[in-house]
């Protein structure tokens, strides 16, 4: 195999991580990357950190999701990169820098599974593996222009794996078609047959309101498309209260098992984090332990919210993000109420463990811009279906 073309910053240029697949199988010939958080046996993973990488044995275990992907035929290209022990959303990396976002320059790619969506939508490889916690592929997919899909939590196995929080970890990949997106689930997925992709489309009206007014008309473009292929919406609420108090239980929930994971690691060997992720490290230790209770209220409701509105056929539509992709080193205001809004549309998945696919069906001052279907609990496969249904974007602003 060829080394990869890392013209975009995608791969971790410190590892040459090659891996050939099987000669036979149902992905025989295509190529796919891996987040730098994915062990593979003989090699060491880094998290995105220099002190992790350093601290850490080689594995000596390929994680399972490669493995499949490996057995189905797909050769294994290079390790990318990724937001430090993958705790953000930006996809700009203190250390290493930050992947060019191919379709929209001087722009943030998005975290953290930043390289494995600027690989995905450079063309250098079929497609990509990540991580999604708390967006972690969906929105760096909106930013990207590529599709991303985070299964049911639990659905795909997520060992040999540097996890984050694992209550909501999920492993999720990218591709630049809906065939492909469902050619990987197909691998990575439990065996079961797909649903009838017949569905009813609901469309989340609160969700839509924290879209940015520039970005609302190319998403109602979206929203057409979308009904072109499953038939009329009916407008409902994704949120059983305000958004930003189901943001804020996410974020405390996340927080408490994102130290319990790390904490005692960063509190021994003190590591070299990047300003913001220090700081969020140091908001993740001081959560008061008497928020959890309600934090926990908060999401039992999400989730019994969600099970009532969707029942066995119902389709979810919210956007994926609330605009386009941030400019790079962006901050103050404009990046808090984009972190703010993101959160608030990306914590329902998260909360309730369901299933989600970013759609590449829009844009906005000439950049991609998601929107996304969610399904209920363990409906993937049908919903990896519907995604080909509604097939590509037809273009345009």
């Amino acid at each position: 195999m060829n080394t990869p073309d890392n013209a975009y910053g995608a791969f971790c240029s410190d590892r040459n991580v090659r891996v050939p697949g099987a000669s036979t199988g149902s992905l025989a010939g295509l190529t796919f990357a891996a987040k730098d958080v994915f062990d593979v046996a003989g090699h060491r993973t880094g998290a995105g950190n220099p002190d992790w990488l350093r601290m850490h044995e080689p594995a000596t275990v390929t994680a399972s999701a490669v493995q499949s992907l490996l057995d189905a035929g797909a050769s294994l290209l290079g390790k990318t990169h990724t937001d430090e022990l993958t705790y953000s959303l930006n996809g700009e990396n203190h250390h290493y820098g930050t992947p060019v976002n191919p379709q929209a320059p001087g722009r943030v790619p998005g975290g953290s599974s930043s390289g494995s969506a600027v690989a995905t939508a450079a063309g250098l490889v079929d497609f990509a593996l990540g991580t999604d916690t708390g967006g972690s592929v969906r929105l760096p997919a909106s930013n990207c222009g590529v599709y991303g899909f985070r299964p049911s939590h639990g659905r795909v196995p997520n060992d040999h794996v540097v996890p984050l929080a694992p209550g909501f970890d999920t492993v999720g990949w990218f591709a630049r078609d809906a065939l492909m997106l469902q050619r990987v689930g197909r691998v990575l997925l439990p065996p079961g047959a797909t649903n009838d992709p017949a569905a009813r489309f609901l469309l989340a009206t609160d969700a839509f309101d924290l879209v940015s007014g520039s970005a609302r008309p190319a998403l109602d473009s979206a929203i057409d498309r979308i009904i072109h292929a499953l038939g009329p919406a009916e407008d409902v609420l994704a949120y059983p209260r305000d958004s930003r108090e189901c943001m804020m239980a996410f974020r405390i929930l996340q927080g408490t098992e994102v130290w319990q994971c790390h904490g005692d690691w960063i509190r021994q060997t003190r590591p070299d984090f990047g300003p913001d992720i220090q700081q969020r490290f140091e908001w993740a230790a001081s959560i008061d332990p008497g928020e959890i209770p309600q934090a926990r209220g908060v999401q039992v409701e999400v989730s019994r919210h969600m099970e009532r509105l969707l029942g066995q056929d119902g389709i979810l539509c919210i956007p994926t993000v609330p605009t386009i992709a941030l400019p790079l080193r962006a901050g103050g205001d404009e990046l808090e109420e984009f972190r703010r809004n993101a959160l608030a549309l990306l914590c329902i998945a998260g909360l309730a463990g369901l299933p989600q696919v970013s759609l590449p069906l829009a844009s906005n001052k000439g950049c991609p811009l998601g929107i996304s279907l969610l399904g209920p609990r363990q409906s993937d496969a049908r919903l990896l279906q519907i995604a080909c249904t509604i097939g590509p974007a037809a273009g345009g602003d």
